[in-house]
């Protein structure tokens, strides 16, 4: 049978407005979409792009205050800048290529996107008002999913000159979205630690940094656990901070023009090579590199002329060079500044050149001592692989620097036949993998690393997800734990927690661990199916289906059929993400929950035990109902 032909003519040309253009391709804007729950979700992109043009504002030395109020999915942001001229309002949001950095001059530096930042927010938003204070009159604008709907007069005001940018994301594009207050409190702290003296209030909660990239490590660390002071350093266009801790593997944040770029780039390779360069000329010893970045902690900062970036959403610096002409190499900056700056402080420094020494050369001890138990593990490994089902691996790997389905890749960690073999049937085999864990983990909190390898199925959970090296190995973007919602279901969610934040807590910081919610009822009639997730959504399902629905009650993944776990890790995928709280102590939080029982544990599980009590009298009546 002939192919039908298709048909490509004048007709066939579409030329799209920048509003449908946005809406059509949101990801060329905003990155991926999602639903919030990772730190790099969309509905957080919008949220930056607009506070990005107030940082630019504060740079430029108009208004050291940032206000933002988020109440369910409404946002605002103002700022305390010159405002927006007036005449210009509407066309700075709504007009591509319309904007005030344009001028290298002014902006060479600058934060925000060139004319494209705020149009992209009001295109994606179902309601978008701008409002622009400035010299005592005040001019505002709304849209809806970026068309004008309401241009209002000029007004008088003795409203502070600024901006006011009020907008709800357009859950039409973002499907069931929410916000999770501690993504948005993780990027304000970034943002005063790169601009001295900037305050942002945050729903009543005050954002302020006196030391720059020094107070973000102290509020990254446990000062207990510092081997060392923070080497705090500072140059023009240049701020570094760093340590070493006890953790396992390295940790960096690293910035370009107040950009939080979480993929690094040219910035943070020349940052880890110069490292290495100067800890070896200084000490006059070849060290291996593992050895001397194991278990650093660092922030670094520069400024870049008219920045290259690897994507949109800016998370990978691509400059190779400070500026686009007659300007030193990123690398050869990075270089001559460590080379003179952290030379100097370890020589004025002796005790902190000690004590980093020391840190190194235990380093080099524990990387020889493991090297023989390594290679038998990965031996065991290998052997395993070949015959073992733990693993039902997915044909794409994550890249960020490939295509988005890369991105979506995930690994489900499950327990029990049952649990795996419906995943492993409803999944999509591109891009999700399953691993079958062997009844409870082993409790490793206060061991060290080497019962990684020794434990057969730590050794084998490390080689699937390819972290034993690095984390910038990782095959898998999302690493999602999906345990019954039974007392073993959550003993063994603590134990994986536990092992992820013991031995490879980068996994956790950079925002790659969620746990998989499930629902816990089904109710149904002849016309409708809904799962609930809760008690109050069994409830208004009961109410909407009618007394006579018939309700089951899910006690295991394993009770849940291939075809409808199939609904529940698709499109709709609901993931809470395993967020660290910025002043948060691994050590101390791991101590407190999985150390020996001490009486602030027993207390704890006292004063909270009458709502367990509660909980298991709200599922004995739903039992009963059932």
């Amino acid at each position: 049978m002939a192919e039908e032909q298709v048909i490509y003519n004048e007709d066939s040309i579409r030329s799209l407005d920048w509003r449908e253009h946005i809406r059509l391709r949101p990801g060329m804007y905003i990155g991926k979409l999602g639903d919030g729950s990772s730190v790099d979700d969309g509905i957080y992109i919008l949220l930056k792009e607009v506070i990005d043009n107030c940082i630019d504002e504060f740079v430029m030395g108009n208004g050291k205050q940032i206000d933002i109020r988020l109440s369910e999915n409404r946002v605002s942001v103002r700022d305390y800048g010159r405002g927006i001229p007036l005449g210009k309002v509407v066309d700075v949001v709504s007009k591509i290529n319309t904007g005030g950095k344009y001028d290298s001059a002014a902006f060479k530096k600058s934060v925000g996107l060139n004319g494209v930042g705020t149009k992209a927010v009001n295109a994606l938003s179902s309601y978008f008002k701008v409002q622009s204070y400035r010299d005592g009159k005040t001019k505002v604008a709304e849209f809806e999913k970026g068309v004008l709907t309401k241009e209002h007069p000029l007004a008088d005001t003795i409203e502070p000159n600024g901006t006011l940018v009020t907008f709800v994301a357009d859950d039409s594009i973002f499907k069931h979205f929410r916000f999770i207050n501690e993504y948005i409190e993780n990027m304000l702290w970034n943002y005063v630690y790169l601009n001295a003296g900037l305050i942002i209030w945050f729903n009543d909660q005050k954002f302020v940094s006196k030391d720059g990239l020094l107070d973000l490590l102290k509020r990254k660390t446990n000062e207990e656990a510092l081997r060392y002071p923070i080497i705090h350093l500072k140059g023009e266009d240049i701020e570094i901070a760093l340590t070493h801790e006890n953790q396992y593997g390295e940790e960096y944040y690293s910035f370009v023009n107040g950009q939080h770029t979480t993929q690094g780039g040219t910035h943070l390779n020349a940052f880890r090579e110069a490292f290495a360069r100067t800890i070896r000329e200084f000490y006059k010893k070849d060290f291996d590199l593992a050895d001397m970045r194991a278990s650093i902690i660092a922030a670094v900062s520069i400024r870049v002329q008219e920045p290259v970036f690897e994507s949109q959403t800016k998370t990978k610096l691509g400059s190779t060079n400070m500026a686009p002409t007659d300007s030193p190499t990123v690398k050869q900056f990075m270089m001559d500044f460590l080379k003179k700056s952290l030379d100097d402080y370890l020589h004025k420094h002796q005790e902190t050149a000690d004590a980093l020494l020391r840190r190194i050369l235990q380093s080099e001890r524990e990387r020889k001592e493991m090297a023989g138990i390594k290679k038998l593990a990965n031996d065991r490994a290998k052997k395993a692989n070949l015959h073992n089902k733990k693993l039902r691996d997915c044909r794409y790997h994550y890249n960020e620097d490939k295509d988005s389905r890369r991105s979506e890749t995930t690994l489900f960690i499950t327990e029990g036949d049952s649990a795996s073999g419906s995943i492993t049937k409803s999944r999509d085999v591109e891009t999700q993998a399953v691993f079958s864990l062997r009844g409870k983990p082993l409790n490793c909190f206060g061991l060290t690393k080497k019962v990684v390898y020794e434990n057969e199925e730590f050794n084998l959970l490390q080689h699937a997800l390819n972290i034993e090296e690095s984390i910038e190995d990782l095959r898998y973007n999302r690493i999602v734990v999906a345990t019954d919602a039974d007392v073993d279901g959550m003993h063994i969610r603590l134990l994986l927690l536990t092992f992820f934040l013991q031995f490879f807590p980068e996994v956790v910081k950079n925002n790659h661990l969620f746990i998989l919610e499930t629902p816990l009822f089904r109710v149904r009639n002849k016309q409708k199916t809904i799962y609930c997730y809760s008690d109050e959504e069994r409830q208004k399902a009961i109410f909407e289906l009618g007394a006579k629905a018939e309700i089951t009650r899910f006690k295991g993944l394993g009770e849940i059929s291939p075809d409808e776990f199939g609904l529940f890790i698709g499109e709709d995928m609901r993931l809470q993400p395993v967020v660290l709280q910025s002043d948060m102590s691994i050590q101390k939080m791991l101590e407190y929950y999985m150390g020996k029982n001490t009486m602030d544990r027993q207390n704890f599980i006292i004063d909270n035990l009458r709502v367990e009590k509660d909980m298991v009298y709200e599922e004995e009546l739903a039992e009963e109902e059932i």
